[in-house]
């Protein structure tokens, strides 16, 4: 162990009390940090794991047809302008899917393809009458870009896929409709009334989806619908989620229709959760400065009332760069001990609140807290803590390397 470290040592038990103070606040401001992160982070991830797994990394909907800006004209020495407004026209739908499909596939990020065709529909149990959205899909393309299978809560897939009057129902439209698996019901549109069986009921989570979508066979979904050709959208997986931006704007450019990554779809939540993430970050930082203020006032006290020890050190020949480090010394190890102390709170705590239960439906559904385990969440808190606390240190260690023996003699030290 070094001289300075030593006297630093030496030094610390002189405020036992305002040092345990600081350490208690490092110890708060790590551990609800790693805490606060984790939970956020952890809700934000399993968002998007929901919304991929419902609707896909990107989604391809509408044909893109550009408008011719100006055109001019002339002869025989006279010219004139037909002007059009300026933009892109949305051609509703997909009028060739296969060929679009095809061409999908061969980007190399692509996981999966699904075609997908949908329309409103009317729904009549013998309860009550809704109105509801009907989705044709053919199974296993779908399976490939969501996670459908996993979101059956009741029945078995395999039944919907064997069978031509199946469906698959959102758990909330079944309880509001009260609906059982091997029940039927009946879909209306334009005049033409057919009965479905209820082979499954699924839940996303996602009250938007589990209370107005029907899956159908993708030719039954095109005889109810009677719409023989084409698709309403085309939704795709991606092995690499984090290049949907890059891959959906790609995809624009080859092929000429509207196509959105989840990051675009979903931008009003991620915008929410980011804010979430970093309002929780700054409101539990609040003890890390406290620690750093408790830290400045302590060794403030310490130089005051060390001002002989220092004369002396300086005497022995001690530099004002010794003299600056051992109290630098005294703020590193009620870091490290604090630091080393609030990993351990954040991880118990952690690992106590993902075993906490919720119920949470809505644009999720969870019935525990979500955690994320990430070691930058742990990072980010000692960074926070190392830059508050030394730099409150600084100030007095520097006071207390400019002492000189000859002024604490005289009585005239500052």
């Amino acid at each position: 162990m070094s001289p300075n470290l030593r006297i630093a040592f030496r030094f610390l038990t002189a405020k036992k009390r305002a040092m345990l103070m600081s350490l208690s606040c490092i110890v708060l401001g790590v551990g609800l940090f790693v805490v606060t992160q984790a939970t956020t982070s952890g809700f934000e991830e399993f968002f998007i794991k929901t919304i991929l797994g419902t609707n896909g990394a990107i989604r391809i909907e509408d044909k893109i047809q550009f408008t011719i800006r100006s055109m001019a004209a002339g002869g025989w020495g006279s010219k004139y302008e037909i002007k059009t407004k300026e933009g892109r026209k949305y051609i509703e739908g997909i009028e060739e899917p296969k060929l679009v499909i095809d061409a999908v596939r061969r980007f190399p990020n692509v996981a999966g393809v699904s075609e997908v065709l949908h329309g409103a529909v009317i729904m009549r149990s013998s309860f009550k009458t809704e109105s509801v959205r009907v989705y044709g899909i053919n199974l296993d393309d779908h399976e490939r870009v969501s996670d459908i299978r996993r979101q059956i809560v009741r029945g078995n897939i395999a039944d919907f896929q064997g069978a031509i009057t199946g469906s698959l129902v959102g758990l909330e439209m079944a309880q509001r409709m009260q609906l059982e698996v091997g029940d039927t019901y009946q879909l209306e549109v334009g005049g033409q009334v057919r009965r479905y069986k209820v082979t499954a009921i699924y839940e996303t989570g996602v009250s938007d989806i589990d209370r107005v979508r029907v899956y159908l066979n993708m030719g039954e979904a095109r005889s109810l619908l009677m719409k023989p050709t084409g698709a309403s959208f085309i939704q795709v997986g991606l092995i690499d989620k984090d290049r949907a931006r890059e891959d959906a704007k790609r995809m624009t450019e080859v092929l000429q229709h509207n196509t959105k990554s989840w990051q675009e779809r979903e931008k009003t939540w991620l915008d929410v959760f980011y804010a979430l993430r970093i309002s929780s970050a700054i409101t539990v930082s609040v003890f890390t400065l406290i620690a750093g203020l408790a830290m400045f006032n302590t060794l403030a006290m310490i130089v005051m009332e060390k001002t002989k020890e220092i004369a002396i050190l300086r005497s022995m020949g001690y530099t004002r760069e010794d003299i600056s480090r051992i109290f630098l010394w005294q703020a590193t190890i009620v870091l490290a001990i604090g630091t080393v102390t609030g990993w351990i709170l954040g991880a118990a705590i952690t690992f106590g609140v993902s075993r906490t239960p919720i119920n949470i439906r809505g644009i999720f559904a969870a019935d525990t807290f979500i955690v994320s385990w990430s070691i930058w969440h742990y990072v980010a808190a000692t960074v926070t803590a190392v830059l508050m606390v030394m730099l409150a240190s600084l100030v007095p260690a520097r006071r207390a390397a400019r002492l000189e023996p000859g002024d604490v003699i005289r009585g005239t030290a500052q």
